[in-house]
């Protein structure tokens, strides 16, 4: 828990502003708020909160104990970053879907991304410590195994099935996404694509401001929260576990991911389905150019601006110094009771 003092509103607004960046994140097809958390150097700090949601936890609940309990989950920055969060997804889901479905933008809003994710990749690459040669090797193996499995993961058809879905399937949707979605360079929601429940979804979420849901719609809804809830408390306490024991190798492997994912946000594509006007039912194919069009010139100039963005957000959104952290001691139980 952060500890007070006149910067501690600072502070949230900085958490605020970090959460709005891993939302603009989470609404672009491809690519995930984890990558955003790895660059502003929050996303140890979010794997450890959340793992914090353990028996520990329902027992400060059961006793009332309610100051040590937000203290173990660090809540006051899980509310200044969900908060961010949900303003980020709400505020830019729109524009960022406009820009991406017309042809007019998608290339030049794909090299941003695309410049964005680099610069990201190389700023990760950065912070993996590589103090023995061992870890050098290791490090570079499973990068290499991260990078290969998501350049395969997101060339992946997405399904389009219109079948009914069990609830054992919604459940199990629920848990490779969520963990997707802290995963930095997969996409949660191009995950639920793949599986071919995105569109079911989406379907239903977009049905239920007019109450037209049926009791199987609200079931859907339930199976697959429980899912997600289960799905990141239980890969964060696995995910913070590796950091702690394998680092390197860890992190090697998350920067892989991101390398990877590049191959989702190419900014040459060809639009094989013309007909379709929805964007997470168009199939495009990456292309390579093969003359310096003024398009290009233009992509090149999108992924630069946005490399150099991301560099900024390092230098003035990463925290400088840790948080100081409150230690729970038994007296301090004894006397929030």
């Amino acid at each position: 828990m952060t500890v007070g003092g006149k910067g501690q509103w600072r502070g949230d607004l900085g958490t605020v502003f970090r959460g709005l960046l891993m939302g603009a994140a989470d609404v672009i097809p491809g690519v995930s708020g984890g990558t955003v958390a790895l660059i502003v150097g929050i996303y140890e700090r979010l794997v450890t909160a959340i793992s914090h949601v353990d028996t520990r936890l329902l027992g400060y609940v059961r006793h009332g104990q309610w100051r040590l309990a937000a203290s173990h989950i660090d809540l006051r920055f899980l509310t200044a970053l969900l908060l961010g969060i949900a303003t980020g997804i709400i505020g830019l889901g729109g524009l960022v879907n406009r820009l991406l479905t017309s042809p007019l933008t998608r290339a030049a809003t794909l090299a941003a991304f695309f410049g964005m994710i680099l610069a990201s990749a190389l700023l990760v690459a950065r912070l993996i410590p590589l103090s023995r040669r061992w870890e050098t090797v290791s490090a570079g193996l499973f990068g290499c195994a991260g990078a290969l499995f998501a350049y395969w993961l997101t060339g992946l058809p997405g399904s389009e099935a219109e079948a009914t879905f069990g609830y054992g399937f919604v459940f199990i949707c629920g848990l490779v996404a969520i963990c997707a979605m802290i995963l930095p360079g997969i996409s949660g929601a191009y995950i639920l694509l793949i599986l071919g429940l995105y569109l079911h979804l989406t379907d239903i979420l977009k049905r239920l401001p007019h109450g037209d849901v049926t009791a199987r719609d609200a079931g859907t809804i339930l199976v697959f929260g429980a899912g997600c809830v289960i799905g990141i408390v239980s890969f964060s306490k696995a995910l913070r576990w590796l950091l702690a024991r394998y680092h390197a190798q860890t992190m090697a492997v998350l920067c892989g991911f991101m390398f990877g994912a590049l191959r989702k946000v190419w900014p040459f594509q060809v639009d094989q389905t013309p007909e379709v006007v929805e964007l997470n039912r168009k199939v495009y194919v990456n292309v390579i150019p093969t003359a310096w069009e003024p398009s290009v010139v233009v992509c090149g100039l999108a992924a630069l601006a946005a490399m150099i963005a991301v560099f900024l957000v390092d230098r003035y959104a990463r925290p400088q110094t840790p948080p100081q952290v409150v230690t729970v001691t038994p007296a301090m139980e004894r006397s929030s009771g």
